[in-house]
Parts: C-alpha cells; sequence; structure tokens
C-alpha cells in the first residue's frame, strides 16, 4: 500500500519500495534507476533510509524518499504505461491528507480553500513541466555528445530568437564577441561545456558553447517552466 510521508511537511515523498510495487518491478531495478537518473541529471539524489523488512526476522532494507516530480521521472523511465496510476495514486493520498484538515472556522475554511487553490495550480504546473523534460531522458539519457544551440532550439520547437530571448532573460547564457556564451555557474553545474578552437580558413580563434545531456534534459524543463507561466499571465489579462 502506498503512504504518505509527512503529510504536514513542505514536501510528501513515496519510498522507492513502494514505486517498485505500483509498477511491478524488483525493488533492485527501483534503485539502480533512481540512482543512474540522479547521476544523468534528471532527478535530484533522493534521501536514503533503511527501515524494518516485512519479512521473517530483523532485517533492515534501503530504500530512497522520492518526491512527486522525480517519482514522475522515475515511473516513466521504468513502465511509462504505469505513469497514469502513479498520478491516480498521488490525486488519492493528498485528498485523503487534505481531509484530516478540517478547517475550525470560516476564515480557515477560506484560507484552505486558497491553499487547495494553489496546490491544484501548482500540480498542474509540475506536470507541463515535467512531461518534455521525461521524453528528453527518454531519448538522450544515454547519449554522451554534446548539442548545439540550434539543435536544441529545434528539439524544443521554439525558434532561435525567441530561445535567445528567453536564454537571455533567464541568465542563462548572453553574447559575447559576437558568440553566446553561458553564464560561469551553469558551466559549473554541468549544463553545458566551452569549446575553444580556431576556424580553417580565417584563423579566427572561437568559443563554442554547446548543451551537455544533461543540460538538453535540463533546459527542457526550463522552458515548459516558462511556457506554463507565459499561459498563466495571458490568463491573467484575460480575466482582467
Amino acid at each position: 500500500m502506498l503512504t504518505l510521508q509527512n503529510p504536514g511537511a513542505a514536501e510528501t515523498t513515496m519510498s522507492s519500495r513502494e514505486i517498485a510495487d505500483l509498477v511491478e518491478k524488483r525493488h533492485d531495478n527501483v534503485l539502480r534507476t533512481v540512482e543512474t537518473l540522479a547521476a544523468r541529471g534528471a532527478i535530484t539524489l533522493p534521501q536514503f533510509e533503511e527501515v524494518s523488512s516485512d519479512g521473517p526476522g530483523p532485517r533492515a532494507i534501503g530504500q530512497y524518499r522520492i518526491g512527486k516530480r522525480d517519482s514522475y521521472v522515475v515511473v516513466a523511465q521504468l513502465s511509462p504505461e504505469f505513469t497514469a496510476r502513479l498520478v491516480d495514486r498521488w490525486q488519492e493520498l493528498e485528498a485523503q491528507a487534505q481531509a484530516l484538515a478540517v478547517p475550525q472556522s470560516f476564515a480557515a475554511a477560506l484560507r484552505l480553500a486558497a491553499e487547495q487553490q494553489d496546490v491544484i495550480d501548482a500540480q498542474a504546473a509540475q506536470l507541463a513541466a515535467a512531461a518534455p523534460a521525461l521524453d528528453f531522458v527518454e531519448r538522450y539519457a544515454d547519449s554522451t555528445g554534446t548539442k548545439s544551440f540550434r539543435q536544441v532550439a529545434k528539439l524544443l520547437g521554439v525558434k532561435e530568437p525567441e530561445f535567445r530571448r528567453f536564454l537571455h532573460s533567464q541568465k542563462i547564457m548572453y553574447p559575447l564577441g559576437g558568440e553566446w556564451t553561458p553564464h560561469a555557474h551553469h558551466i559549473d553545474a554541468g549544463r553545458f561545456c566551452v569549446k575553444a578552437g580556431t576556424a580553417q580558413v580565417s584563423g579566427h580563434a572561437y568559443n563554442a558553447a554547446r548543451f551537455t545531456p544533461k543540460g538538453v534534459t535540463w533546459i527542457a524543463g526550463e522552458w515548459a517552466k516558462h511556457q506554463v507561466a507565459l499561459r498563466q499571465r495571458a490568463g491573467a489579462e484575460v480575466a482582467a
């Protein structure tokens, strides 16, 4: 049975053992998938804990506590056909947790309604943001090559001028000497690599910035969140 840990905490989690039961996989396969995705930068390495075994005799079993968004990535990598089951189960568990918080006054009821709407909006944004990232994990997780700016723009289905404006406004890349250069902290995070070279014909020295496989996965999620924000802003303007 799936359970929520710390329903009142900032983030609820699901154990890797529970995910294994959900997708009908062996737990060791789930553990390897979690560690592989974390090494590739697709998810954050979750908290590890030891719990008592349900079997005979005292025995500790290790498991990860995985957040909601990352659980979608893990399940999509293991068994995409179970993603809908995971979404349904999260909604069921969160509805159970919310039912325990019965408001004691009209003001408290209003606050609860506002908080629930915020949760709904946040969940919709998380799902929209995670969807392209899941697709990129599937397509590029095993890749060791890098991608150019133009290749990534094409993969995202965005026009290059619009993509450049987004990268510049989000302080991801900036123009330098006629070339687009990543900000240093994104290079340090492993999202870009910069290769120095010299043009064979002109002898001009250049620095070519390219997205790493980790960077491709990351920018897919950032672009999706940007699109969600634009849609929400447009909806607010229409409502006003």
